[in-house]
């Protein structure tokens, strides 16, 4: 009875730890991206603004208008065809320091690599009145034509994209107090591959290894009582 006693110990604290390897909660950041010259925040994992000019580019045997988030160098095209060369603001990328879940960091690796841009319009409601006075809302974010049907080179646009997380549960699990991208285990391909990884639900691993466990635990006292009973 000693044994089977130790043994439904050693089951039970195998499926608290298995428990403990599926995260309850969801991921936050410990700050939100914001973009302050826009007054842009998000409530995601990191920002972008991805900044582009109404410029002329070389098509064939002539020249064409295009949004460029570049430069088009305009030294060597016909008279009528400048562009205004540099872009007055910058693209940038702005990505939450500290990440947690249920109150641990999260790997940094977690985000690099599970994250996904999606673009999102902003609440202009905080835009600087410097800015207001040139750029007004347009599509899913803003512009400085005056006309946004009729742009003209080197009128501005600019937009936006956040950077998510999918459900966590079955692809981090709890290594030395930080969130970690789970291994391979039991044929369930690697997190870090990007391939969807079977889970039901949250804990739904830890839950199913806790049954397992509890499974064989019963199995094996049944198999002791019909020993002592021979």
């Amino acid at each position: 009875m000693r044994r089977l006693a130790a043994l439904l110990l050693m089951l039970a604290a195998a499926g608290s730890v298995c428990a403990q390897q599926a995260p309850l909660g969801l991921p936050q950041p410990e700050k939100s991206p914001r973009d302050k010259e826009f007054g842009v925040a998000s409530r995601h994992f990191g920002l972008e603004r991805r900044v582009e000019m109404y410029q002329w580019r070389a098509a064939g045997q002539g020249y064409e208008k295009i949004w460029s988030a570049a430069p088009i160098a305009s030294a060597a095209f016909a008279p009528g065809h400048a562009n205004p060369g540099a872009l007055p603001l910058a693209s940038r990328r702005i990505l939450a320091d500290t990440v947690t879940l249920d109150g641990k960091p999260l790997d940094a690796q977690v985000v690099a690599r599970l994250g996904q841009w999606r673009e999102f319009r902003p609440n202009f409601s905080a835009l600087p009145g410097n800015l207001s006075a040139t750029f007004q809302p347009e599509g899913d974010g803003l512009g400085s034509a005056e006309n946004p049907l009729d742009p003209q080179i080197g009128d501005l646009r600019v937009t936006w994209r956040e950077l998510t997380l999918p459900a966590l549960d079955g692809k981090v699990s709890l290594q030395n107090e930080v969130w970690k991208l789970q291994a391979m285990q039991d044929g369930i391909q690697q997190a870090s591959s990007g391939a969807p990884v079977a889970a039901g639900g949250k804990g739904a691993l830890g839950w199913l290894i806790g049954a397992g466990l509890f499974v064989l635990a019963i199995l094996v006292i049944v198999t002791l009582m019909r020993k002592r009973r021979r």
